[in-house]
């Protein structure tokens, strides 16, 4: 790990991880990271060395030009330091792109981090290409080991099995590291992969604000969303078949989600609307 700046005694952090590749459709993930970075002013504090991690003919440095001259700019995983004043606890942001080798060595090296400042829990965000339609909310599945987590947000284990990507290693280490660690993941249309997706990224964005019981800025991400939709609406018109076929996910989709629309389902989101805005019983997370 380069660490780049000192960091100084951190409150209550949190760690938030994304990573570009096979974990993050439509850069669904990566953009929540991105925008959180952004809106919290984060400043980059360290650095994974891409020397030891990282295949330079798939993940290629690039030349830049850096005011004074050309340079050239190695694309690795950086950690960011925010604290935001709405949180009221200072957050790690993990951004980079999925590892070629070494994942073992790779988790290591970001949780030794994180334990060193006082990380317990570790968050990680995917997304992943699913049979959904585009016109309905974004589902996004939340998974926690942690009973005291699983029962406060209202979550479950994740039953999956097969194949992971460095998210699911990261989460995992977090776990047996004895940090409470979370992982959300969205899921986006097959039909409609064509990077970015915002609708995802707000959808991801919400679940964060539930799990860190707080309000988080939007910013452009509702306009983009709807924008995105209204162009796949566009697409989705143009040919017969592919207007049938969402027409089959929005009714499957609508049919699975009625007992979602029950008074206890409805009574808990509202609680927890109120929690994030100070108006509950809950003090915030």
């Amino acid at each position: 790990m380069i660490e780049i700046e000192d960091l100084p005694e951190l409150h209550d952090p949190v760690m938030i991880c994304a990573f570009e590749g096979w974990n993050d459709a439509g850069e669904a993930a990566s953009r929540v990271v991105e925008h959180l970075g952004l809106l919290w002013e984060a400043e980059t504090v360290a650095a994974i060395d891409p020397e030891d991690y990282y295949d330079f003919q798939v993940t290629r440095p690039r030349v830049t030009n850096q005011g004074q001259g050309r340079g050239i700019h190695w694309s690795t995983t950086r950690v960011l330091l925010a604290s935001p004043d709405s949180l009221g606890r200072d957050v790690l942001l993990v951004t980079g792109i999925e590892p070629s080798f070494r994942w073992r060595a790779f988790t290591a090296e970001l949780l030794d981090l994180a334990a060193a400042n006082g990380v317990t829990t570790v968050i990680t965000l995917g997304a992943l290409l699913a049979d959904v339609a585009h016109s309905r909310p974004i589902p996004v599945f939340c998974s926690s080991e942690d009973e005291t987590v699983v029962y406060k947000h209202d979550l479950e284990p994740s039953s999956y099995e097969g194949p992971t990507g460095i998210t699911g290693v990261v989460a995992d280490g977090a776990h047996q590291a004895e940090m409470v660690s979370i992982s959300a993941w969205a899921s986006i249309p097959h039909y409609a992969s064509q990077v970015p997706c915002p609708k995802a990224s707000l959808a991801l964005l919400v679940q964060l604000e539930d799990l860190l019981d707080t309000v988080i800025d939007h910013g452009d991400l509702e306009e983009e969303a709807r924008a995105w939709e209204r162009g796949v609406d566009e697409l989705a018109s143009t040919d017969e078949d592919v207007a049938e076929y969402v027409s089959a996910l929005e009714s499957a989709q609508d049919t699975s989600q009625l007992p979602e629309a029950s008074g206890d389902a409805i009574a808990k989101e509202f609680e927890r609307y109120l929690r994030r805005r100070g108006d509950g019983t809950d003090n915030p997370g």
